[in-house]
């Protein structure tokens, strides 16, 4: 008997067994000799004294008038709060908001002290940091030259033929002056000029 054959054959008893679990399992109609009630029938109920119908009750038929002259009691308002966990204290809210009313600081800006550029530093005012790029470790910077072309910058390249960067960081750019070895640092701010700092 060969590997299909015997799985076929498995499968087939396991559908016979599954039939003849679920036909025995089925609910079957069980019958009586005799039925309490008859078709149609209702059950009959036991009246007592107390439930018995007074010949002056309401049958709910009748509109009744006087209960709208009757004057109406308002709300008296609540015994007991049964969510009080639920709730906060309305007057711990108050006083946490007025201690936390504090003025807003107030803004001092720092005055703006006018950068005098040094006779090396002079060439690299005509190029504008307009933003950087970070690629891994690789940071580019791009600058805008006399806001006409737009160069971009990496660590090793030349700008304006002497001048190298040696570094380049979110903050600042240090370029080596390559005549005299001279280390230039300048903070880069977008839209501004490259100026130097002393």
């Amino acid at each position: 008997m060969n590997r299909q054959r015997l799985i076929l054959f498995i499968l087939v008893i396991l559908f016979i067994i599954a039939v003849v679990w679920s036909y025995s399992a089925m609910p079957r109609q069980k019958k009586v000799s005799t039925l309490t009630y008859k078709p149609g029938q209702q059950e009959k109920k036991q009246v007592t004294a107390a439930e018995k119908p007074v010949a002056n009750s309401d049958d709910g038929t009748r509109l009744k008038i006087s209960l709208l002259e009757a004057e109406q009691s308002g709300f008296k308002g609540y015994r007991r709060n049964i969510f009080k966990s639920a709730f906060i204290d309305e007057v711990k809210i108050a006083k946490a908001r007025a201690l936390a009313i504090i003025p807003p600081p107030v803004i001092v800006s720092a005055p703006v002290v006018p950068v005098v550029q040094t006779p090396v530093a002079a060439p690299l005012a005509r190029f504008t940091f307009l933003g950087f790029l970070k690629k891994g470790s690789v940071r580019t910077i791009f600058l805008s030259k006399d806001n006409k072309d737009i160069l971009l910058l990496k660590k090793g390249d030349k700008v304006a033929g002497r001048y190298e960067a040696s570094d380049i960081s979110d903050q600042a750019l240090t370029i080596t002056v390559t005549d005299t070895g001279e280390k230039i640092v300048i903070p880069l701010i977008e839209n501004r000029p490259l100026t130097a700092v002393k």
